[in-house]
């Protein structure tokens, strides 16, 4: 262990925490990761280790950025829930008002909470002659789900929706917000921006140089019995942004899939979750929290494995807990391992992020060891 890199920023009472990050090192699950945790506005454990590139020559510093796929879906849920804070949109308003040519909208009265807890029945995009580069196509994309027949009756079940969440949520930012910006755009001018978060959503090229390198799963993850919303979100060769390089997949603006961020930069920003606040400032009135966190949709969904307690674009920790104990916890993980939470109870907000991606769609082992640790001594 002596050769791998290790910067702790915590107090002797959360040992237990930085050993089981230590753990995942010592038992060959990982290869450059991070864990930072902010309680009450007050940053109690910032954790990193070992290596930013696969040659072992680069150390993971505050400076790097992680790809941390789905996990920016939680960070797409802030902006809207910023937008609703200033009277820009509801929860509750049909998505017809504004979007009416969305044929998931003209099958029933979908709202914008409902889209926002994957409930459009627009997991993937199914036209046959789609291909990867096309994502990179916004008003092509968006002219492509506006016209989808849905997969599954909308309002009736979530279906997940990897990458077309960032776009359905994005296209919601843009006709709503005052300035038609998308929601990258948003994010970093009224939020990060103001604060020196570093958490992006289409990151300029002058960034690109402090991204890590990102090591995919060499196994495919279990995705249950397949269907036609999991072949669409999954399984299609067209399914993923692709054939553009890693420089251009950077830049655009995935929303549901392409954040990049520091494990401190995203726990301060989940704070927003717990109190409203980010960094002291205001964001989040406690109507707009409460809608942005109340249950939408709870059962079995039609793409991922498993039950799941869909919010406004962020996920409720029962029934699975994979973000402690307290079940008013909300959170996000993203594809390989990422994970973000925010307990009110406990007043914390947290992030987990890695180089080495593992094959869970959640509840990565390596996580679920830290966050137990940090709540046995919490």
């Amino acid at each position: 262990m002596s050769d791998i890199p290790f910067s702790v920023l915590a107090d002797g009472q959360y040992a237990e925490v930085v050993d089981a990050f230590r753990n995942n090192f010592e038992e060959g699950i990982e290869h450059g990761a991070s864990f930072c945790v902010f309680q009450d506005g007050e940053k109690i454990i910032d954790l990193k280790g070992g290596w930013a590139n696969k040659a072992k020559t680069e150390a993971i510093s505050d400076h790097h950025l992680f790809s941390i796929f789905s996990s920016g879906k939680a960070v797409a849920a802030i902006i809207i829930a910023h937008l609703a804070d200033q009277d820009l949109l509801g929860y509750d308003q049909p998505v017809s008002s504004f979007w009416p040519e969305l044929r998931a909208v003209q099958q029933c009265d979908l709202t914008v909470a409902q889209l926002m807890s994957h409930q459009a029945g627009l997991s993937g995009v199914t036209n046959p002659e789609w291909t990867p580069e096309d994502w990179f196509d916004w008003k092509k994309t968006i002219a492509e789900l506006s016209s989808q027949n849905p997969i599954f009756e909308p309002g009736s079940a979530s279906g997940y929706s990897p990458v077309t969440f960032g776009f359905l949520a994005g296209e919601v930012a843009r006709r709503m917000d005052e300035f038609g910006r998308h929601l990258g755009e948003i994010l970093r001018q009224d939020i990060c921006e103001p604060h020196s978060i570093d958490v992006w959503i289409g990151l300029p090229e002058s960034e690109h140089g402090r991204c890590v390198e990102m090591q995919k799963p060499k196994r495919l993850a279990d995705l249950g019995e397949i269907n036609a919303a999991t072949k669409a979100a999954f399984l299609e060769k067209w399914s993923s942004p692709g054939r553009r390089g890693v420089a251009a997949w950077r830049s655009a603006q995935l929303a549901g899939s392409n954040c990049h961020a520091t494990a401190e930069g995203l726990a301060l920003l989940m704070q927003v979750f717990n109190d409203g606040s980010i960094d002291g400032e205001m964001y989040l009135s406690e109507d707009v929290r409460e809608k942005l966190t109340a249950s939408r949709i709870l059962g079995p969904d039609q793409v991922l494995p498993f039950d799941v307690n869909f919010a406004a674009g962020i996920m409720r920790n029962h029934p699975n807990y994979f973000y402690g104990p307290n079940p008013n916890t909300v959170g996000h993980s993203g594809w390989g391992g990422s994970c973000v939470f925010a307990d009110p109870d406990a007043g914390v907000s947290a992030a987990y992020v890695m180089t080495r991606q593992d094959n869970s769609l959640m509840g990565d082992p390596r996580s679920l060891r830290i966050i137990e640790a940090l709540y046995e001594v919490l």
